[in-house]
């Protein structure tokens, strides 16, 4: 059975999901055609919305409709702590943790040189200015547990360093509730070379 290029460019723009590939997308399109036309004209006004309304932050290259998002705009944030992180899905488990009051830098990704991502195309010359601000105190590099986190974390510490600004590394180690029998070794490598004193 042949498909009407409606649906298939329905199921073509699906696949550009993340995880999603041809049967997932099939899927999805047959659902929103024949149980949830009202769904599908919901979802398809939320995306022209956020692609009219949404940018990026000017100071943190978060997501914002306004020139500034909340957390750059608040008074009652710490102004001398910047956590560095990859996406903006990072920034919001940081924030769901309530752990942390300080101000953010969204790279949008990271370094990966096979990939054709160097410093450039991260911004890392807006990340510099805001460091040459002088009102950074400490950078804490957030950036995922990856070869090209690290790196990232590596470069981005080393900007942090040449202007006598603090650069630290988030810990990594055994969850809260883990078990030790369940960790794998990596984390556990980890968690025994970052242990602390009690």
């Amino acid at each position: 059975m042949t498909s009407s290029p409606a649906i298939e460019g329905l199921k073509q723009a699906l696949r550009r999901l993340p995880g999603v590939g041809p049967k997932s997308a099939q899927r999805m399109a047959f659902h929103l055609l024949s149980r949830d036309r009202e769904g599908a004209r919901a979802l398809s006004e939320a995306i022209r919305i956020a692609l009219e309304r949404v940018r990026h932050c000017r100071r943190c290259n978060d997501f914002s409709e306004d020139e500034l998002c909340p957390v750059c705009a608040s008074p009652r944030r710490d102004h001398t702590l910047l956590c560095v992180v990859e996406t903006p899905a990072d920034l919001a488990s940081i924030e769901q943790s309530a752990a942390y009051n300080g101000l953010y830098f969204v790279l949008m990704g990271r370094l990966s040189p096979l990939d054709g991502i160097g410093p450039e195309e991260l911004g890392l010359q807006r990340l510099e200015t805001l460091l040459d601000e002088g009102q950074i105190r400490e950078v804490i590099l957030a950036t995922n547990l990856t070869v090209e986190g690290e790196a990232t974390a590596h470069y981005i510490g080393d900007l942090a360093r040449a202007r006598g600004i603090r650069a630290s590394r988030i810990a990594y180690g055994v969850p809260v509730g883990g078990e030790l029998e369940y960790t794998d070794r990596g984390t556990l490598a980890r968690a025994l070379t970052g242990r602390h004193d009690v």
